[in-house]
């Protein structure tokens, strides 16, 4: 069992590792500061819809590489062990920092590439199994949070599908909850009929 102070700084590094936020950076490098272009949020859809295919793939894989960083450092932590709790702990504490960017006020994104690749680095055939399905239904309904919110629906499934039990899969419950709660103006816009399809250059 790793001490209570190796624990608190493994999960703060992985917080921070997820305040670095690939949208605001990727912007700056393209001129734009992304808090203020299309939907105002710094993710993957709206680097998309603003800038264009290259940009967004940048967003996507270095918000994914976040999970994965923040997972192994978990991992790390734990002793071992990919899909043990501290590789969920970092994980969870990482897609709280990409909500919640302690570098940016605190105005973070939305939390599915981060929150994709821990399940990639702790459960590959599931975080595969959810990209799979985010492809998907993003490709059926043209719509980015439509796809976000059935992955996350499909999360604890694929979870236990693996084999996952016990508090690992609640961190995996409330790691996905944090990625609705996220969405909760998307649902009340999907709801009105006004969420704006996926768009690229």
């Amino acid at each position: 069992m790793p001490s209570a102070i190796t624990i608190l700084l493994a999960l703060l590094a992985a917080y921070v590792v997820g305040s670095l936020d690939f949208a605001v950076v990727v912007g700056r490098m393209h001129g734009v500061d992304i808090h203020e272009v299309g939907s105002g949020n710094p993710g993957t859809a709206n680097v998309l819809r603003t800038l264009g295919r290259g940009p967004a793939a940048m967003v996507f894989v270095g918000d994914m590489l976040k999970g994965v960083i923040a997972a192994a450092i978990g991992m790390v932590v734990g002793g071992g062990d990919p899909q043990g709790l501290w590789a969920f702990a970092a994980g969870l504490a990482a897609v709280v920092g990409h909500c919640y960017p302690v570098f940016h006020r605190f105005r973070g994104g939305k939390g599915v590439a981060t929150a994709v690749g821990v399940v990639l680095f702790t459960l590959p055939w599931a975080g595969m199994a959810l990209a799979a399905i985010w492809i998907a239904v993003v490709a059926a309904s043209r719509v980015s949070a439509v796809g976000s919110l059935a992955l996350a629906a499909a999360s604890v499934p694929a979870a236990m599908w693996r084999g996952l039990t016990g508090v690992p899969l609640i961190l995996v419950a409330l790691t996905f909850l944090l990625v609705v709660w996220r969405h909760r103006s998307n649902i009340r816009r999907l709801v009105t009929g006004d969420e704006r399809p996926v768009t690229n250059r």
